[in-house]
């Protein structure tokens, strides 16, 4: 059995690869989930810019990504790039640690994408969000 905790870190790239899966999971889930609640705001006259509409896609994709996290550690996107997200220790993250990762990567986007491209000189090859969230992303070995 593999000490989890040992593993070695994953990169830039293979994040990037996830996360171009995972934004493909993720737009059909916000699409599907778009449909019921246009009808349910204003029936007679559906709109995409109201803000109940964009806290409830906020809330869709962070319990999209947090379940799947705290559950196995790996979006569909990760697990196809063989990554997992655990604490150092090597154990499941947390409920409030899958929020802070959620909320500090739209800072890490948000700053032109320095926050993923820290991983390039960390010496531990980790993001902002995954210092701040207390997390980090491995490489899992081949089956």
């Amino acid at each position: 059995m593999t000490d989890t905790a040992s593993l070695p870190r994953c990169g830039l790239l293979r994040r990037l690869a996830a996360i171009f899966y995972d934004t493909l999971l993720l737009a059909a889930v916000l699409i599907v989930a778009t449909i019921p609640s246009l009808a349910l705001i204003n029936p007679k006259a559906p709109s995409t810019q109201h803000p109940v509409l964009t806290i409830w896609l906020f809330l869709v994709s962070f319990f999209f990504f947090a379940w799947f996290w705290i559950h196995g550690g790996q979006t569909l996107g990760m697990r196809a790039w063989r990554i997992r997200i655990q604490t150092r220790e090597g154990r499941p993250i947390s409920w409030w640690q899958s929020m802070l990762r959620f909320l500090v990567a739209f800072v890490s986007w948000g700053a032109v994408g320095l926050g993923f491209l820290w991983c390039l000189v960390d010496k531990e090859k980790m993001t902002w969000h995954d210092r701040y969230s207390e997390s980090v992303l491995v490489v899992l070995p081949k089956d």
